[in-house]
């Protein structure tokens, strides 16, 4: 089967593809695409996983042409961020 796996920093994106075998899991689809070799910063047991933004378990089974994705924590409150593009302090939103 071929499939994708991605992972995104603030400033990079990759995107590997790959072949795995039938019945293979999300999990050791990750682990083979060596991702985790490229980014040890990369922890399963804490990033959440999902197949086209969709979040999955990592032992959940991987269909032919899927695109496994490894999602970063959030670093920054959402309204926060607003604010600081809006330019106000108002604790309204």
């Amino acid at each position: 089967m071929h499939i994708g796996v991605c992972y995104a920093e603030a400033d990079r994106q990759v995107w590997m593809r790959l072949e795995v075998p039938e019945n293979s899991l999300v999990e050791e689809a990750i682990r083979q695409s060596g991702i985790l070799k490229r980014f040890p910063e990369i922890d399963l047991a804490k990033h959440k996983v999902g197949i086209f933004g969709k979040l999955v378990k990592l032992d959940s089974p991987v269909k032919d042409g899927d695109r496994i994705e490894i999602y970063r924590p959030i670093t920054a409150d959402p309204k926060t961020v607003k604010r600081r593009r809006t330019g106000s302090d108002d604790d309204d939103d």
